[in-house]
């Protein structure tokens, strides 16, 4: 992946995997996977049966965890922002 900024940007009206993954990157710091890559040069460990993200380091060094189920709440889609390219 290239170092790329968005093109575009759209709020989530609606759970999915994507818009998981996304809350979790940017619960943790980043805009998402791209941003995650460029700056850490290294793809993010994911759950094998779900494809979430498990493990996620912050721009401090610190580490988040997060577990095999949905933690993005009906109340948070709407705050997570999904990126164009």
């Amino acid at each position: 992946m290239e170092n790329t900024k968005p093109t575009g940007m759209q709020r989530a009206s609606h759970w999915s995997t994507e818009v998981e993954n996304a809350y979790r990157f940017q619960l943790a710091g980043y805009r998402d996977e791209v941003e995650y890559f460029n700056y850490n040069n290294a793809d993010p460990e994911k759950w094998t049966n779900t494809g979430f993200v498990k493990k996620l380091k912050r721009r401090d060094g610190l580490f988040y965890y997060f577990n095999k189920n949905r933690e993005c709440s009906d109340k948070d889609i709407p705050k997570c922002k999904l990126y164009v390219y």
